[in-house]
């Protein structure tokens, strides 16, 4: 700005009349239009700012200090009159240029945040339930749609409901089959504890809530100490059945089974009872279904089975007429009432419908086998 006579007095740039110092301002004045339309973005903006509005080096200042203060009497009034026409322009185009630049930032912004509808959109795959939590729901259906109603309960039990209310009390013999992983509780705990090795449990607790008629299906996640192989697991799923209520009947019983699996396999297959012993229940059954890969007849496509093994029958699950001494522990009389029970394995049944013939699968979480069951 040395140009401009900045750092010196009027009078030290030989300027003694009004016109002459009309012209000075005039030059000052296009200096500033001219760097104030290169002034683009915020931070140069700043910077211009301060060279002109700064209180100690800006050049409203330097004028103010080197021509307005020690002016003539005869110029003082002329360039006070100019600085506060200059001062007045400097402060509005300052602003107007802060503006500008606020919404070109905003208007860039906008441009690059913008969506284009007219580009395809980003396909993101949609998640699924597992084929487990399938057949959960599908079996929780069929039994909803006949009047059941759906329970669960705490995977964690003690074992007077796990075993003891449901006649089996701590030397039964069946006992040694179902122990379990116990809990490492602390000295003086006032029971044990252990992972449920069927969902049984939750049958004596809503029977101690809830007075007959009970009908309830109860799924959940069990435990038992098997070793992992093709067909067992130390964990499953598993879904137990229970109805109490006068006059149950074992034809009851038949009807609501052969229902289901019928609903489940499809209206071909076929059903049969095979006796058998539950501590809870009495008298016990295993229930079978013809299998419904070879239709029944044991061979495929020529060879034997490999589901069946050639026999045509395939078992499905456990079942029987609640033991009377059951109701003993639930305070319901088992002169008034009566009732059956059942306990399907989830994965077993998946395994057979599926056609799935290792059950590791369904706890491997492998990719490839999950999309498999959309």
């Amino acid at each position: 700005m040395s140009d401009l006579g900045l750092d010196k007095t009027l009078t030290a740039l030989g300027l003694s009349e009004a016109a002459q110092v009309l012209a000075r301002f005039a030059k000052v004045r296009a200096r500033f239009d001219a760097e104030s339309s290169a002034v683009h973005d915020e931070s140069s903006w700043k910077q211009f700012r301060d060279a002109w509005l700064g209180r100690k080096s800006g050049i409203l200042t330097l004028i103010t200090d080197n021509w307005l203060k020690p002016a003539t009497p005869e110029l003082k009034r002329s360039v006070g009159q100019q600085l506060n026409e200059l001062r007045a322009h400097v402060e509005s185009q300052i602003e107007a240029r802060r503006l500008a630049i606020e919404s070109g930032a905003e208007e860039s912004a906008l441009a690059k945040d913008r969506v284009d509808l007219s580009l395809p959109g980003v396909l993101r795959p949609i998640g699924s339930h597992h084929l487990i939590r399938q057949v959960f729901q599908e079996i929780e259906d069929i039994f909803f749609s006949i009047g059941f109603s759906v329970v669960e309960g705490p995977e964690i039990e003690t074992p007077y409901y796990n075993f003891e209310a449901l006649n089996i009390p701590e030397f039964h013999p069946v006992r040694d089959d179902m122990d379990t992983f116990y809990i490492d509780l602390p000295k003086g705990a006032p029971t044990q504890l252990l992972l449920r090795t069927h969902t049984s449990p939750m049958q004596i607790r809503t029977m101690e809530k809830q007075k007959p008629p009970v009908r309830v299906i109860v799924p959940g996640k069990v435990y038992r100490r098997d070793n992992p192989d093709a067909t067992h697991s130390f964990a499953f799923h598993q879904i137990e059945g229970l109805a109490v209520d006068t006059d149950i009947t074992f034809c009851d019983f038949t009807g609501t089974i052969e229902y289901f699996v019928k609903q489940f396999f499809g209206p071909s297959v076929k059903t049969r009872f095979r006796p058998s012993y539950f501590p809870f229940t009495e008298p016990s059954v295993e229930f079978d279904v013809s299998c419904p890969f070879c239709g029944g007849t044991g061979s495929s496509n020529g060879a034997t089975c490999s589901k069946c093994k050639g026999a045509a029958w395939i078992e499905l699950f456990g079942a029987g007429m609640v033991d009377p001494a059951v109701y003993g522990f639930v305070n319901y009389d088992a002169k008034k009432v009566s009732g059956f029970a059942f306990g399907i394995g989830i994965d077993r049944l998946a395994m057979l419908k599926y056609g799935i013939d290792d059950i590791q699968v369904f706890f491997q979480n492998d990719v490839r086998f999950l999309r498999q069951f959309p």
